[in-house]
């Protein structure tokens, strides 16, 4: 009876879901001339929600950072290290002979007032005050020179001569920043011939320039306030002439690294006891 009723109904509709469809359908079936027709309506509320849409551009990986590969250490026999290690000693051993025998060939040319005691550090200071020594006796010797020629007067054609007169201590002067003949500023003569030569933190400064009151004076205060610490100095005079030989230390703090901002330096407070001088000459 159930099949009976199931087949004498002229239309059975049935609703069907389909998880993969969004829209409903109908489906007919035609079977000994009874038409069945399936529709699929409805909506898909009860079925679980699609999985989200992946993103456009996923973010990439980032490689994996490659591992530095470790040199393989080079392993020395016993033999070879011992070899490197005896021609090391050979060599520093040399060194070592070589220094101290230039340091007694030093020792021996200087006076023994000049060394006190025979460690390295003593040789080499008394060395210092012994060349600056004699470089005081070069430059007085020097002056001598040029005041007995300017005396005799002697009138030839020697150029040395007219050199000599001309340009005295002239042979201290290898290459100044500023000389009072040829002049670096512009077309006014330099007040002094000034060189500076830097080697480190130690300055050799040769000054020649005319004679002024209280002028050695201020020149040893200029030199504290730019923190250069005067180690060495002689002096030199020649009738309006004065050369100054001057050994200083560049201090911790100190602006002027190079020779040339020294002596621009030197030459700048040379100008101001230059303008002092002449500012009380006319007062």
């Amino acid at each position: 009876m159930a099949l009976e009723a199931l087949s004498s109904s002229e239309l059975l509709n049935f609703i069907m879901y389909d998880s993969n469809l969004t829209t409903p359908f109908t489906y007919n079936n035609n079977n000994n001339n009874d038409s069945s027709e399936l529709e699929l309506a409805g909506s898909c509320s009860s079925m679980p929600p699609p999985p989200p849409p992946e993103t456009a551009n996923p973010p990439a990986a980032q490689p994996p950072r490659k591992k530095r590969r470790r040199r393989p250490k080079v392993c020395k026999n016993k033999e070879e290290a011992e070899t490197q290690r005896m021609t090391h000693i050979a060599v520093e051993r040399n060194r070592r002979k070589q220094m101290n025998d230039h340091l007694a060939v030093l020792r021996s040319l200087m006076p023994e007032t000049y060394v006190q005691r025979g460690d390295q550090a003593s040789i080499v200071g008394g060395a210092i005050e012994f060349v600056k020594e004699l470089e005081h006796i070069l430059q007085s010797l020097e002056a001598k020179k040029y005041a007995l020629l300017k005396q005799e007067n002697i009138e030839n054609d020697d150029d040395d001569t007219k050199q000599v007169l001309d340009t005295p201590f002239a042979q201290f002067f290898t290459h100044p920043q500023f000389s009072s003949s040829h002049s670096q500023l512009g077309n006014n003569k330099s007040i002094a011939d000034i060189e500076v030569t830097l080697i480190e933190t130690h300055a050799n400064i040769r000054i020649l320039s005319h004679r002024r009151v209280r002028h050695l004076s201020k020149i040893v205060a200029s030199f504290h306030s730019i923190l250069l610490t005067i180690l060495h100095l002689n002096v030199t005079t020649l009738d309006e002439l004065v050369l100054y030989s001057i050994s200083a230390k560049v201090e911790e703090g100190c602006r002027f690294n190079t020779a040339d901002d020294v002596a621009g330096a030197v030459y700048h407070m040379l100008r101001i006891i230059e303008d002092e001088a002449i500012l009380g000459f006319q007062s």
